[in-house]
Parts: C-alpha cells; sequence; structure tokens
C-alpha cells in the first residue's frame, strides 16, 4: 500500500487526538487544536469561495503569527501553493516575486498594508486582499481575515486529488547574490524534513516551542509540521526582544527554540537574564551561518541551556545534518560541536572536487557539499536554467565548501564563491572570523578576499565593536597572529557600524567585496 504523504496529516493527528491541548500561544491568544483545526477549515473554505483553487500561489507577508500558522494548512488542504514573504524585503523584491510566482491571492499582517497598497497596481495576477489585523481599523480596499473565516464552515471543506510530489510551497531564497530563486518544495520534501526534526531534534509531545524564526525562512525549517504533528505547543513570538524571549521562556517553560546566530547574541548579550526564574533546559538549535565557538560555550556555561547545530538550505527543506552528541566524546569540546556534524536519516551527502571526484576524509580536504535526498527541492520556480545548473548527475550543488572526518562530520569552511585564495592558498573566512570572535572587543564581524597585487587577495576583517570597547587595527592583527597561522591573518581592518545580513543571519559578503573589486577593475581597466 502506498499512501502519499500529506501535510494535512500533521494538524490532523493532533487535533484528533489532543484536541484540548494548547496548540498556539500568540500574545494573550490561547488556541487548542481543536480550534488550530477548525480556523484552518474555515480560511480555506474563505479561499475557496474566494476563487482559489489548486495550484493557485497565495503569498503571506506577515511576522509570527498564528495567522501564520493557519495559513499553512489552509493552502495545502486545498492544494494551493503557499509563497511565504520574507518582510525585510523592500517593495520592489516583493512585487518582484508575487508577479515571478503568479500570486492569485495576498494575505497581509496590518503591519504591512501600505507597503503593499504602494505596488498594488504593479501585482496584476492578485485578486484577493486579506488582511490579518488583530482587531485593528479597517483597512479600505482589504478584507479583514477574521470576520472572512467567521462567516465559514467549521468544518473540511473536500480536498482536491494530490499527490505528495505536488508543490505544497515556493520559498524564495533570501537573495545573497543576486535575485531570489523560487524554490519549489513538495509535500514529500517537508513531510521528510519533519520526520527529520521528530527523529534528530527530539521534537516530543511535551515540547513547547519559542518562535524566534521567522515563519517564512523555509516554513520555519519545518516545525509548522514536525512539531504539531507530535501535539507540542507554538509560542508565537513577533519580533526580536531579549527581555519577551526571556519572560515568554520562564512564562511557559519552553524547551526548544531555532534561530540564526545573530539571535543567539542578542539572548547571551542580554544583561538582565539572571532575574528571570526559567526553570527548564532549552535546547536551542542553530542553523543559518556557523556559530561563534565561544556562543556555544557562554549558552551552555552561563546559562546551562543546551546547544544543537545543524546545516541545511532553502533548496533542502532544509535539514540535512546534525552535530550529534553522539561522535563528541567531550562535551566541553565546543569546537567540533559546532561543525555541521552527521547527515540525517535518507541523505547521501558527499564532498566533491572540482572533477566531482571524493576528497579525503581527513578534516582538512575542501570540497562541496552535494547531496541526494527525498528532502531535496523539485527545482527552481520557472527557471528550469537554473536547476539544471544547481542538480548535476542526480545530486544537489549546495555551493557550500566543506571538510569531513572519518566519521562523515562535515565542517563547513565558506561559500564555493567566498573562499579566499591567497598566494595559492585556499583560506575559510569562518575560521578567522571564530577567532575574532573569541576578541573582548569584537561583537560581529566578517572576513572577505580583496585584491592585493602580490598574492591576488588577501583576508580583510570588517568588525562591528561591542558598545564602549576600543580597538585598533594593530590590536586586531597582532591578537589574529597570536592565534592563528600567520598566512590566515588579516592584512587589513576596518571597523564599521553594521554588517549586512540577511534575514536568517547570513552574511551578505557580496555587498561587502564589491566596492573593493569595483575599484580594482576600474584600475586593472
Amino acid at each position: 500500500m502506498q499512501v502519499p504523504l500529506l501535510v494535512d496529516d500533521f494538524l490532523t493527528r493532533s487535533a484528533h487526538l489532543y484536541p484540548s491541548k494548547t496548540a498556539i500561544i500568540d500574545g494573550d491568544l490561547r488556541f487548542s487544536y481543536a480550534d488550530y483545526q477548525v480556523r484552518v477549515h474555515q480560511l480555506a473554505n474563505a479561499l475557496l469561495q474566494k476563487g482559489i483553487s489548486q495550484g493557485d500561489r497565495v503569498c503571506i507577508l506577515s511576522p509570527n503569527s498564528h495567522y501564520f500558522l493557519e495559513s499553512f494548512y489552509a493552502t495545502s488542504l486545498i492544494g494551493a501553493v503557499l509563497v511565504p514573504l520574507n518582510y525585510r524585503l523592500v517593495a520592489e523584491d516583493h512585487q518582484f516575486i508575487i508577479n515571478h510566482a503568479g500570486v492569485k491571492a495576498v494575505l497581509v499582517d496590518y503591519e504591512y498594508i501600505a507597503l503593499l497598497d504602494d505596488i498594488r497596481d504593479q501585482l496584476p495576477t492578485v485578486e484577493q486582499w486579506i488582511v490579518a489585523s488583530y482587531d485593528t481599523e479597517q483597512s479600505p480596499g482589504w478584507d479583514d481575515w477574521d470576520e472572512m473565516i467567521a462567516q465559514m464552515s467549521v468544518d473540511a471543506p473536500q480536498s482536491p486529488q494530490r499527490d505528495e510530489n505536488d508543490l505544497v510551497s515556493i520559498n524564495y531564497t533570501s537573495g545573497t547574490t543576486a535575485r531570489p530563486k523560487g524554490v519549489m518544495l513538495t509535500h514529500r520534501n517537508v513531510y521528510i524534513n519533519a520526520y527529520h526534526l521528530i527523529a534528530h531534534l527530539r521534537i516530543a509531545h511535551d515540547d513547547v516551542e519559542l518562535w524566534t524564526l521567522p515563519m517564512f525562512h523555509c516554513n520555519g525549517w519545518g516545525g509548522v509540521y514536525a512539531l504539531t504533528g507530535m501535539g507540542g505547543t507554538h509560542v508565537v513570538l513577533r519580533t526580536i526582544d531579549a527581555k519577551v524571549i526571556f519572560d515568554l521562556i520562564a512564562a511557559h517553560k519552553v524547551t526548544f527554540a531555532c534561530m540564526a546566530p545573530t539571535v543567539l547574541r542578542v539572548i547571551l548579550d542580554y544583561p538582565d537574564k539572571q532575574l528571570h526564574d526559567v526553570s527548564t533546559r532549552p535546547r536551542f538549535t542553530l542553523a543559518g551561518a556557523p556559530p561563534p565557538v565561544v556562543f556555544i560555550e557562554r549558552l551552555e556555561e552561563e546559562l546551562g541551556w543546551h546547544f544543537l547545530q545543524i546545516y541545511g538550505l532553502t533548496e533542502t527543506a532544509p535539514f540535512l545534518t546534525s552535530s550529534q552528541a553522539d561522535y563528541v566524546t567531550d562535551q566541553k569540546d565546543y569546537l567540533r560541536r559546532s561543525r555541521a556534524g552527521v547527515h540525517g536519516l535518507g541523505v547521501d551527502l558527499k564532498l566533491l572536487d572540482d572533477e566531482g571526484c571524493l576528497v579525503a576524509k581527513d578534516g582538512k580536504a575542501v570540497g562541496e557539499v552535494c547531496v541526494r535526498s527525498n528532502v531535496v527541492f523539485k527545482g527552481y520556480w520557472d527557471q528550469p536554467d537554473e536547476t539544471d545548473r544547481a542538480i548535476v548527475d542526480g545530486y544537489f550543488h549546495t555551493g557550500d565548501l566543506a571538510v569531513w572526518d572519518e566519521l562523515h562530520n562535515i565542517h563547513i569552511v565558506d561559500r564555493k564563491k567566498d573562499v579566499i585564495i591567497s598566494g595559492g592558498e585556499n583560506i575559510s573566512s569562518p575560521d578567522i572570523e571564530d577567532m575574532l570572535y573569541s576578541h573582548p572587543s569584537v561583537l560581529e564581524c566578517a572576513v572577505i578576499g580583496v585584491p592585493h597585487e602580490k598574492w591576488g587577495e588577501t583576508p580583510k576583517a570588517l568588525i562591528v565593536l561591542r558598545e564602549g570597547e576600543i580597538a585598533t587595527e594593530k590590536d586586531i592583527m597582532d591578537f589574529c597572529r597570536q592565534n592563528m597561522a600567520h598566512f590566515k591573518c588579516p592584512t587589513s581592518v576596518e571597523f564599521v557600524p553594521e554588517l549586512p545580513r540577511t534575514v536568517t543571519g547570513k552574511l551578505q559578503k557580496f555587498k561587502l567585496r564589491e566596492p573593493y573589486w569595483d575599484d580594482h577593475r576600474r584600475v586593472k581597466g
């Protein structure tokens, strides 16, 4: 017997088994699993009434909210395709994505009405405009979400015939290098990914997850499905605020959270941590960028909480690897624990050189991470050439460079486009950044390759200092030379007020490199 893997299963199970259990905490609002399912049914019926049918694209532009959680299941139930939008993008980006995806209905949080109204006449495919208002004033030209669904049946609509290889969402990449690409994820992709979270991150019935991670980012890394399927509790966090985070962890006995390193830094730097009565030992899962080792040490030594590292991409739904305790004899070996770890169930992962050959498992030889798995995306929406470039000989080529050891532990050393080649030596910028983060004056840092007449390029460090701290270029360079091989050390240091990042915490190094290489090309030309 073969039954299609459809994401509806995750909510259906918990609504049947745990109807009275709290599913969602959103500010003062509480929704049981029965409530959650009813609102999903009502939204699905409302979308059908408004002419949304199987295959139609429905976008949502919103911070984390119970509305966002409802949109995942309501769209899949009727065979529509959800397009989660990054709320930190500018209007031009939203216009591109909505038009590129051919979105038919827009779901939007009240904070972003003006942004979309400004480009409304440039969105020819959009027919329906729906706002989640939280009881704010009505907005002309928008249908109020709660008023709309209040008129709908609470029963599940008749779902169309669906297959597990049908699209469940189109997730646009964060645009670290160019225009975002629409990553097509299927029911099967995200279903298997949810199983990975349950198996490898130990998502369980008693878990209470704090949504520090934006739900739009690759469907919340799968927590939307995994936690719901196990009957856990979603605690919604609308914006990142350290005090609110600690208040919520203490009040709701949070056990689990996913985030980028930038958010962990906010938590670690909060000065009043000890004023909060936290009775749980939350598991903090990090991804999006390699975390500084000092962050892990502070989390576990200062707070007594537990750290987990995972690695993946939007194109892989996203789970590929996790740093498992089974492979680390010494739990205080934070350097090893900061690595991407070992592949998950059903993930065929290889590190290949430029000739397509496996690199040695010696922790030194560098290769591109290439993967074959059920979590690998269906392709890029309306961009077959990009899909063909990314999937070669049955393997998705991630563009990430890594080393691995005899136990298959991988360590991401750079993006393929970011590796610094100085005088013939390959230099990993994350290695330098990791060391710089141990300097007491450094709040944030990025290392890039800049042109050099003799060596081709050399590392340059761009540093954001901690408030009230003072350091000079010589201080930083001396510190580097005392702590690492001299050929890896930055040859210049620049202090900047901030670094460009995507919402997932990834450094947009191309923005940092461009001025130096543009000037270099002009001089050469």
